[in-house]
């Protein structure tokens, strides 16, 4: 078994494309290596910011001969269909057909053999295919080239077993093609040289030698493993930050570690502003001191390795710091000398979207819906009105015009700055969360209030416009803003009827060609439904439950649903309820196909007089108390004991099936008894559509 060694030696790859495309790599090679009957024990990927590598080990010398056959038509069939056959099989005669009795009769089999070939030519083959599939977000041309790559490339490793493959890749023009070839080179400033490779060992031995950690979860455990111990150092902690970690380590071959210092003058500002301001124009990371503040540090990442420490690094970053950060100083105190309420009318100015209004309309709108939302559940409506006014004015500040990460926080340090109360600014901070699974969710009764009330404006008014999301296109981040809205309601418990809701943030607006309330309501509901089974999923609960609460209708308190699906799936994963669940279909079933049999309906009562044998006398008086004792169960929301209630009925109905034929020769015996196992399915259905419950 052999090994084949891959690198692409380019230009620097932007940090964001660099991991999707080794992926992307591996799949197209070894999807095309599946494709040839090429078998092999592992592939490996890898990326810097200058190169893509693969490394497939376990490959045959060739492939394996390939033996075919083709069944044709029966032995004297019209010369039109054997002429059809032996085309479609690339033969010349039926001399080259064999004949077989089949057992059927005697048909013509073409038979061929396909001999293997080397492995070698296959992938020259496979390689250049898979550069020109692989699917950059941009790419582009360079000097007189056709063909496009991310960015310019300069040479191919391709080694079969240690030997190069005959072959290239065309880039187009008068720049011809790009040879396959067994070099490379290492870092662009510490050892710049080319050298010849042998092996994937050899390979990456060499790139570590010439300064390249061509690992990238290495790459990505260097650079916090040293942070930490800089920061450490200090009696500082690093400020974690997973997606910085990534992108620095699509930015660096040769990962050199450095701390710098930020002026104290800067440290009055907040502390989200500076990290935001650091993090996205600078690639820096954040520390923080004991008491978990920001401290007047900062850590950068170098891609090389200077004779004076870093020292030459450092101060030129921290140069280019200060400037960013004197910026960041001006505009916030340029934008504290202005009240928040003084710069709501500018929000007339933005537009919210063109049927929907201005900012400032949609401020007046979450207004009125946070104080009505605030009053359903208990919090301060006065507070949860005046945070609503202000939480989108920090949109027309300076700072927020520069970093708009901070819109929303920067609310809540001009709020308090200027005497709001601590709810009022937490509510203002807090409006937009939660942004996604990761991110907190809101629990002080205002924070809550507002952030559903713009969250279900939203909502409301996009449905209304019928802009919903299609397929996997949400422009308005909808999805987003109906699980926001789940979480902010079963993260808090809150007993709010969701229908009323919409009713009263559709009631809010004035604009002209809406669906209705009631259209609207129903559909948002529907949307919920779909976005509910995604929280639940992630909780392990079946998607063909929560259908069949919903399909119950009139279900729009999410508390009372979700404490309803969980009680109905632990009612299907016990033996009685899947019993239960299964005599429910039966059931169903039959009284399905008598109903379309005989034009007729079985919803009527059961006579209890018409009751012949004892498991359906015992079934019908079983049923009458499960319903009896399931109704007040079910008005006080103990759904656990309404299926405990429901359980008992297994045996009554387990009985039944056992012992009495449905389908009487008397006609009215029949019909009662199709009325009993038509109260089996009403009797169930009150807890749930069982009808919806798969398996």
């Amino acid at each position: 078994m052999t090994e084949l060694l891959i690198e692409f030696f380019s230009e620097e790859i932007p940090a964001r494309m660099q991991a999707r495309a080794a992926d992307d790599l591996k799949r197209l090679v070894t999807d095309k290596l599946a494709a040839n009957g090429l078998t092999f024990a592992k592939a490996e990927a890898h990326s810097t910011p200058r190169r893509l590598a693969l490394v497939v080990d376990g490959l045959p010398e060739r492939t394996a001969d390939v033996r075919e056959e083709k069944k044709g038509p029966r032995v004297g069939s019209p010369e039109q269909a054997v002429a059809g056959f032996l085309k479609s099989a690339g033969l010349d005669s039926l001399d080259q057909c064999e004949q077989r009795d089949t057992g059927k009769g005697v048909f013509y089999f073409a038979v061929t053999e396909k001999k293997g070939r080397e492995t070698a030519e296959v992938l020259a083959e496979i390689i250049p295919a898979a550069m020109a599939e692989l699917p950059w977000p941009k790419s582009m041309r360079w000097g007189t080239g056709t063909v496009r790559w991310v960015r310019p490339l300069h040479s191919i490793i391709a080694l079969f077993g240690g030997r190069v493959l005959d072959g290239g890749y065309d880039i187009g023009g008068t720049q011809g093609r790009i040879a396959f070839g067994n070099g490379t080179r290492g870092h662009r400033f510490l050892a710049p040289d080319a050298f010849t490779v042998e092996s994937f060992a050899d390979y990456k031995e060499k790139l570590r030698a010439a300064k390249v950690v061509l690992d990238r979860e290495e790459r990505k455990a260097k650079i916090k493993a040293d942070a930490e111990a800089l920061a450490k150092a200090q009696g500082l902690t690093l400020s974690p930050d997973d997606a910085l970690l990534e992108e620095v380590a699509g930015l660096v071959e040769w990962p050199v570690v450095l701390m710098g210092s930020i002026d104290e003058s800067f440290m009055d500002v907040p502390s989200e502003v500076l990290i935001t301001s650091m993090r996205t124009h600078q690639k820096y990371f954040a520390v923080l001191d004991a008491e978990g503040r920001m401290a007047p540090r900062f850590i950068v990442v170098a891609n090389t390795e200077t004779l004076d420490g870093g020292k030459a690094v450092v101060a030129g970053n921290e140069r280019v710091l200060r400037a960013r950060l004197s910026d960041a100083k001006f505009f916030w105190d340029q934008d504290r000398k202005t009240k928040l309420e003084a710069r709501v009318p500018a929000l007339e100015k933005i537009t919210f979207h063109a049927k929907l209004g201005t900012v400032a309309e949609k401020v007046t709108r979450v207004q009125l819906l946070a104080a009505e939302i605030a009053r359903a559940i208990g919090a301060d409506s006065d507070a949860a009105s005046r945070a609503a006014l202000l939480c989108k004015a920090d949109l027309v500040t300076e700072v927020v015009g520069e970093f708009p990460e901070v819109q929303g926080i920067m609310g809540r340090y001009y709020a308090l700055g200027q005497g709001e109360s601590a709810d009022v600014a937490n509510a203002i901070a807090d409006h937009y969360k939660p942004l996604g699974p990761s991110d907190s969710c809101p629990t002080a009764p205002v924070s809550v209030s507002v952030a559903l009330a713009d969250k279900i404006d939203t909502l409301v008014g996009f449905f209304a416009i019928d802009e919903k999301p299609t397929g996997s296109k949400d422009p308005y981040a909808l999805r987003r803003a109906a699980l926001g809205v789940i979480r902010l309601v079963l993260e808090n418990g809150l007993r709010v009827t969701l229908s009323e809701i919409f009713a009263a943030a559709h009631g809010a607006y004035t604009v002209s060609g809406f669906a209705s309330a009631g259209s609207v309501g129903g559909d948002l509901m529907s949307f919920f439904a779909d976005r509910l089974k995604v929280v639940l999923r992630e909780q392990g609960v079946r998607h063909d439950l929560v259908d069949a609460v919903f399909a119950l209708g009139g279900e729009d308190d999410l508390v009372r649903l979700l404490a309803r699906v969980k009680a109905l799936q632990a009612f299907v994963g016990s033996d009685e309820g899947a019993n239960l669940a299964a005599a429910y279909k039966r059931a169903s079933n039959i009284v399905r196909i008598e109903e379309k049999k005989d034009g007729a309906s079985f919803d009527q009562p059961v006579d209890a007089a018409r009751l012949a044998q004892d498991e359906e006398k015992a079934l019908f008086a079983a049923l009458n108390e499960a319903s009896a004792t399931a109704k007040p169960l079910l008005d006080a929301e103990d759904f656990t004991g309404t299926m405990a209630a429901l359980a008992k009925l297994r045996g009554p109905v387990d009985a039944f099936f056992d012992k009495v034929t449905v389908n009487a020769e008397d006609k009215e015996l029949r019909a009662n008894r199709l009325r009993l196992l038509t109260q089996i399915r009403t009797t169930l259905n009150a807890v749930a559509d069982f009808s919806k419950i798969e398996g």
